[in-house]
């Protein structure tokens, strides 16, 4: 049962002490991340907290550590991104930062530079993360030269000594290209993306492509990568034709993205074929988009949890102490999920 207060005034650490059956230093200890207090100390004051509903005073807490227990994270949202893709990577973030008592502040926009520095310069966050990390990305420059911690998931030409946490593109795409070898398939087409637009700007979207190609050689599969020429469902669409040319004779579509994916998906049905059946598609995308799609895709998953945490773990470890040299993780994919679009031409 909460403790009234007098006056219904906020509850104090005094309060919090006084339920926990501690000392006000103990409690000091404990919002502090002191490593004197016993386990059964920290759990008893903290339970206090909750009942208490006590929220700590920030700007104390800056003074007495310099710290502001805040990461911002920098990711690109409009109307042309696919939320579907970016969404788990944001949300694994701040559900971590949270379990650390940190807060996530999030910047939407491309306003690149100038938005990092304002930011750093106005001491209201302890690190970053900077999503959607392009080869030549300008704000690294300007990254490199802070005083915080800074995170990048995505390959820059040159990361400038900071740390780098990406997924491996080209073995996810290579264990695609095994999964329709080894089920019989004869061809592979890829669904590219827009002429002119995403080409060289992505490592991963590179490595993707090139992984595809070669995995295909090594199997000697016939191999076409089909570019988009328009953005949204249209350009998907359109492509289609292209992409099914050899659609008589064991064909499987390789597709990155969640929202490309049931477009793909969207096209093929009003051509009346049925994936798994007529035809066999494997996207790169979330567990949880594949198995969202209008026919569960078989899916090597992009691991978006993986690496967002292991971003926010290495901010953590930067954060105390840690001056090993820069890190560059790419995170492994763990395998493939058949599900219902996949057709074992063996088994036939």
């Amino acid at each position: 049962m909460t403790r009234r207060r007098a006056g219904n005034r906020p509850p104090t650490s005094k309060d919090v002490a006084a339920l926990a059956g501690v000392s006000q230093s103990t409690v000091s200890f404990v919002i502090n991340g002191k490593h004197t207090v016993s386990e059964a100390t920290r759990l008893r004051v903290q339970e206090a907290m909750r009942k208490l509903n006590y929220q700590p005073n920030a700007g104390a807490r800056t003074l007495r550590t310099s710290r502001t227990n805040i990461i911002a994270l920098f990711v690109e949202m409009n109307e042309a991104i696919d939320a579907n893709e970016t969404t788990p990577y944001i949300d694994a973030i701040v559900t971590l930062a949270r379990e650390h008592d940190y807060d996530v502040i999030i910047n939407t926009t491309r306003e690149g530079t100038t938005a990092l520095q304002r930011l750093a310069g106005k001491s209201i966050c302890d690190a970053f993360i900077l999503m959607d990390v392009r080869r030549d990305d300008e704000r690294i420059p300007a990254a490199a030269e802070l005083s915080l911690p800074v995170a990048l998931i995505g390959r820059p030409d040159n990361a400038m000594g900071l740390d780098v946490l990406d997924f491996d593109a080209r073995e996810a795409a290579r264990q695609a290209v095994d999964e329709l070898a080894n089920t019989g398939h004869r061809h592979i087409a890829v669904v590219g993306d827009v002429l002119n637009q995403e080409s060289g700007r992505f490592r991963f979207v590179d490595d993707f492509y090139a992984g595809a190609r070669d995995a295909c050689h090594e199997h000697g599969l016939d191999f076409s990568l089909v570019t988009r020429t328009g953005d949204g469902w249209t350009g998907v669409r359109d492509a289609t034709g292209q992409l099914l040319i050899h659609a008589d004779d064991r064909l499987g579509i390789i597709v990155r993205q969640p929202r490309v994916t049931e477009w793909l998906l969207r096209a093929l049905a009003e051509r009346g074929l049925v994936p798994g059946r007529d035809i066999s598609v494997v996207a790169h995308c979330s567990n949880l988009a594949a198995e969202s799609c209008q026919w569960p895709v078989t899916n090597v998953s992009t691991l978006p949890e993986e690496i967002a945490s292991q971003a926010v773990l290495t901010l953590f470890s930067r954060l105390s102490g840690d001056t090993s040299a820069p890190k560059c993780n790419l995170i492994a994919p763990t395998g493939i999920t058949r599900r219902a679009t996949v057709i074992d031409w063996n088994a036939r």
